[in-house]
């Protein structure tokens, strides 16, 4: 026997690995969650269990994360009637279910299936376990088993029952079951139509959710080991229906509704998956004229559907492809265009720049030829002021050169006069003005041939 069980918890730390180990009396092996996880993530482990001559493949599966980090932007409004949405909670839980179904759905449609060996995934019953907080159920346990009821069996279960007393705990039961109907939320009920069972799954549709203790250790009570939760104020004993439900679980769960579960699975959310995901494929029952269906022909009609949108879409895709190479040449000569006013602007701008500097050239030219011109003009007067100045110089010398008249030496020298005019030679010297009185009275004691030397 198979079956598929799925755990889900509203928050780490509610017992959940501790009453699932109770109640099937096995330690089951599996790494401790957190309250770090960044979302929700779902492990699932396969165990074969032996009891007796009953062999049971078992499959757990764990919410791990489920109410630790959430978005919480949406809220819920009790009395509005509508719920909100809170994908990053319940979403992967939805996918996971929905991929089950559609892994058996694919073996389903297969031309040669092997159904009888194939390994059924699907969930056939959620333990929803609910914080023991004695008020009423939170918004988001409301929205995740709105969102569950029409794919799986939800079982909901208080946990850690022992954390309320009596009285309180009566009233919590009565609260969550009034919240479940108000929202519409449909959980898993017991079958009655079957008369061997149908009593007691009656009573036991008036416990749910069940209150539940879970614990591994045993402790000597009386003369018996039983599984119990040692208090300092008591003894809280597992297996005690006047302490918990624990005992009722296990006998629904395991004992009496195990295979109505299975075909409640089978034939009520497996059947409502595939039905939908058929109409979403195209397939009905019947044609619009009530006549009998036909596979092949639900199946060309499809098919010639596809392809005919797949042409329109194609069809579209090419206009918007021509459309945005118009846009781009548009944009492309725009660009151009303005690259052209650009260049044309930096030619002008740059011919009219080159002109402005031919002109200040040419105006320097001009200046540095006029001024060289009057630097030749004052050169050639310069030179001319210098030659005729020369000229008077060396006259002035031939003149000092020139012998003395006889009235210039008479006036001079009247002592030396008539020895210079007795003297044979003439007398070329300088101008006996030149001399100093020293040297003309030396020159006058002289003889005159030296007097006449030049």
């Amino acid at each position: 026997m198979h079956m598929d069980m799925c755990v889900h918890v509203r928050e780490t730390g509610l017992g959940k690995s501790t009453l699932m180990d109770t109640l099937f009396n096995t330690k089951f092996e599996g790494e401790p969650a957190t309250h770090t996880q960044p979302g929700v993530q779902l492990r699932s482990n396969t165990y074969d269990l032996q009891e007796s001559n009953v062999g049971l493949k078992l499959t757990i599966v764990s919410t791990v994360g489920f109410g630790d980090q959430i978005n919480k932007e949406d809220r819920f409004w009790k009395g509005s009637g509508h719920l909100p949405t809170l994908p990053f909670s319940y979403k992967p839980i939805v996918e996971f279910i929905d991929a089950q179904f559609e892994a058996y759905l694919q073996e389903e449609l297969k031309i040669r299936r092997v159904l009888h060996t194939y390994h059924d995934s699907r969930i056939h019953a959620c333990l929803y376990f609910i914080a023991p907080t004695g008020h009423s159920l939170k918004s988001l346990d409301l929205v995740t088993m709105k969102k569950l009821d029409s794919k799986v069996n939800i079982i909901p279960i208080i946990a850690k029952s022992d954390a309320i007393s009596k009285s309180e705990l009566t009233k919590f039961k009565i609260k969550i079951t009034s919240e479940l109907v108000s929202n519409g939320v449909q959980i898993y009920q017991f079958p009655t139509d079957d008369e061997s069972v149908a009593e007691i799954n009656g009573t036991m549709n008036a416990h749910l959710p069940f209150a539940v203790v879970g614990s591994t250790e045993e402790l000597k009570i009386g003369n018996k080991m039983m599984k119990a939760r040692q208090y300092p104020w008591g003894t809280v004993q597992v297996e005690n229906e006047a302490h918990c439900d624990f005992v009722k679980l296990r006998e629904m769960l395991i004992r009496v509704n195990m295979e109505d579960l299975r075909e409640q699975t089978h034939a009520r959310h497996y059947e409502l998956y595939r039905r939908c995901k058929l109409e979403e494929m195209g397939f009905k029952d019947t044609d619009p004229d009530s006549k009998p269906f036909s596979l092949q022909e639900t199946y060309e009609a499809k098919r010639n559907e596809f392809l005919g949108e797949l042409q329109k879409k194609e069809e579209e895709m090419r206009q918007m492809f021509v459309q945005r190479v118009k846009e781009k040449e548009a944009e492309l000569k725009e660009a151009e265009k303005e690259l052209h006013e650009k260049f044309d602007r930096l030619k002008k701008l740059h011919q009219d720049e080159k002109k402005k500097l031919e002109d200040k050239k040419k105006s320097l030219d001009d200046e540095v030829n006029a001024f060289k011109q009057r630097k030749t003009a004052a050169e050639l007067l310069q030179s001319q002021g210098s030659q005729a100045g020369g000229s008077q110089t060396l006259k002035r010398d031939k003149e000092k050169k020139k012998g003395w008249s006889c009235s210039g030496l008479q006036a001079y020298w009247p002592s030396l006069y008539p020895r210079l005019v007795a003297s044979p030679c003439f007398w070329s010297g300088p101008h006996p003005a030149c001399f100093s009185p020293a040297a003309a009275y030396s020159m006058s004691l002289l003889p005159l041939t030296a007097v006449a030397q030049p």
